[in-house]
């Protein structure tokens, strides 16, 4: 199993998925941020004036991660990004879930519509695997650039 999770190829296909998905996540929102600002609202969990900022640099470190993911810059950092993102969006999912909130994820901004629930939840934890394997393993296949660490 461990052979398996050192493979290149895994980690590659690891990479660029977990890439597109942020990558898009991020300009959905970024082209529509009084929408976004709109979900995060609708979690209740932020107070009012925090709303627009995060609605507003969260897609940004959202498409920057995965571009940098994408090409391979600095993996394991960025899937560390990502990872941390992914477990608050864990988090403010089975918040609004015990708290017995019906609202869209916010997601991929507005244009998906989807709600939040249990497939979310297992959406966001395969995902989570999947930057905590990057994190760990790396991926240096396929890589623009690479840094080098002098231990």
């Amino acid at each position: 199993m461990i052979k398996l999770l050192h493979n290149k190829y895994l980690l590659l296909i690891l990479r660029i998925l977990l890439a597109f998905v942020f990558i898009y996540a991020g300009t959905e929102k970024i082209s529509n941020p009084s929408d976004f600002s709109q979900s995060i609202a609708n979690y209740k969990l932020l107070p009012i004036f925090l709303v627009n900022i995060f609605a507003i640099i969260l897609p940004w470190i959202e498409l920057v991660s995965g571009l940098l993911l994408l090409f391979g810059v600095a993996v394991k950092e960025n899937s560390a990004i990502i990872s941390f993102l992914l477990m608050i969006f864990i988090i403010a999912i089975v918040i609004s879930l015990i708290r017995g909130l019906n609202i869209d994820c916010g997601c991929f901004g507005t244009n998906t519509g989807t709600k939040i629930g249990f497939t979310k939840l297992i959406e966001n934890f395969v995902l989570l695997i999947f930057s905590f394997l990057l994190m760990k393993y790396g991926s240096d296949f396929l890589t623009i650039l690479t840094f080098k660490r002098n231990d």
